[in-house]
């Protein structure tokens, strides 16, 4: 019995100094994003569907290889080009 508490208390001893994961929230309630990451990527990423680093890409989205939701940085190294559907199927798996 003695051991069972003293199990609990290590548990919650243990899980109360983790760092809580706290992800920065635009006014929406959005994961916040940098627009200047974005920028840093388009311009060593050209679209590939107009090999252009500015302007609309179109069919294709930038995607967060790992997802913002899962910890995943806003970062270039972060980031690559998929297309729409590409895109749509990997956020539903997420």
């Amino acid at each position: 019995m003695l051991s069972k508490i003293l199990f609990i208390a290590l548990f919650f001893l243990i899980a109360l100094s983790m760092p809580v994961l706290a992800v920065e929230r635009d006014s929406s309630g959005r994961i916040a994003r940098s627009a200047a990451v974005k920028y840093e990527f388009k311009k060593s990423n050209p679209c590939p569907a107009t090999g252009r680093p500015r302007g609309a890409c179109p069919g294709y989205e930038i995607d967060h290889i790992v997802p913002l939701k899962h910890g995943g940085a806003d970062a270039t190294d972060n980031m690559q080009w998929l297309t729409v559907p590409e895109h749509k199927a990997k956020t539903k798996r997420e």
